[in-house]
């Protein structure tokens, strides 16, 4: 069995209570037979109650192994929602041999005793060196594909792969015979052309294209804040290039500026003769982006999708879009109302890459 052969289902509700939203979800789910994986992302209104929560999916579900994440808000076939209580689930019946739910408590077996090709991976933020813990986990993988999100919460962030813990990373990992694709959306439109970094700092970036970066910061924001740099730089960031594939930049905040130096401060680590280019985030710039990603992915897809999973940041939804639900409506515009789960998450993965502000949808085709 691949997974054109499998089955999946998933169902979304929004509740005040956890067995409300669980019941909901549960009658809006077409348990496939011989389920047997699923995904689950709660609102962290219900982290007390998580171990409730994954005890009731099993019981009543039958699927023993689930993976899945905490979150500020959730995303389903039927909707998404910020700031509102809900979860969504995706259970699929797959070849049992197909698939190994990891963590830190139970490991990835070796390649002799299981050979990972492909990964959905869920996060904890609060874990220290995160982005040289994912490019290890993608290292581990022969199709290199890795894809997912960091857990969000208020009050603190959970995840479950088969149990509910915090920190690290954890997830479930594919043989090839399961085919998934994955591609994110920036949202976001290049100003002016890219620039070589030199005289650069750990973070700070003293020219670009041999000229001081402050400069080359004012000549690229609208002519309305040339004056007012510290404005501008709450709208416009600096991507980082990736010279192996120059859509999967990186996104990151101007945090100081220094007029006198000329220099230029992000939150992030660039590199002596790196590329980089400024751009700017808005709503046309952002559907723009997501519609021509989802148009691309659908060529690449070999069949029409199963199912879907797609991570959001939390700082996209209705504060960068229309609505909460605004990328749920894009996706089924392009792949139809096929099983949909999801979560908006503190921080995006996608290869080898941890990303903010983008939207990562993996398709299983």
């Amino acid at each position: 069995m691949s997974v054109s052969e499998s089955r999946f289902a998933s169902g979304f509700a929004l509740a005040a209570d956890w067995h409300l939203a669980l019941d909901t979800c549960l009658e809006r789910l077409a348990l496939p037979a011989g389920a047997n994986l699923g995904f689950c992302y709660w609102s962290d209104h219900f982290n007390a109650e998580v171990d409730a929560i994954l005890q009731a999916l099993q019981a009543r579900t039958g699927v023993t192994h689930w993976v899945g994440a905490s979150a500020l808000g959730l995303i389903g076939r039927e909707g998404a929602q910020l700031d509102a209580p809900g979860i969504s689930l995706l259970v699929a019946q797959l070849p049992p041999d197909s698939f190994r739910v990891f963590s830190g408590r139970a490991p990835l077996p070796n390649a002799r005793e299981f050979a990972a090709h492909s990964a959905i991976v869920h996060a904890d933020p609060a874990t220290p060196d995160m982005p040289d813990l994912v490019r290890d986990m993608a290292g581990k993988l022969s199709g290199l594909h890795l894809s997912g999100g960091m857990a969000s919460g208020r009050d603190g962030n959970l995840l479950i792969a088969d149990a509910a813990f915090t920190g690290g990373l954890c997830g479930v990992a594919f043989d090839r015979r399961i085919a998934i694709l994955g591609e994110l959306s920036q949202g976001c439109r290049q100003l002016g052309p890219a620039r070589v970094a030199t005289e650069v700092e750990d973070n700070l970036i003293g020219r670009l294209d041999g000229r001081r970066s402050v400069a080359v910061f004012r000549d690229a924001v609208s002519p309305l804040y040339r004056d007012d740099l510290r404005r501008a730089a709450r709208g416009v960031q600096l991507a980082l290039s990736d010279e192996a594939d120059p859509r999967h930049y990186t996104v990151r905040h101007i945090i100081g500026i220094d007029p006198n130096g000329g220099r230029l401060a992000i939150d992030d680590l660039a590199e002596e003769g790196q590329q980089v280019f400024f751009v700017r985030r808005d709503a046309d710039s952002a559907t723009h982006d997501l519609d021509t990603m989802l148009l691309a992915l659908r060529e690449r897809c070999p069949s029409a999708p199963k199912a879907a999973l797609y991570v959001s940041c939390t700082g996209r939804g209705g504060s960068l879009f229309e609505r909460d639900d605004s990328e749920v409506e894009a996706i089924q515009r392009v792949f139809g109302n096929i099983p949909l789960a999801g979560f908006f998450a503190s921080g995006e993965l996608l290869g080898e890459r941890l990303y903010g502000y983008t939207g990562v949808l993996t398709l299983f085709c």
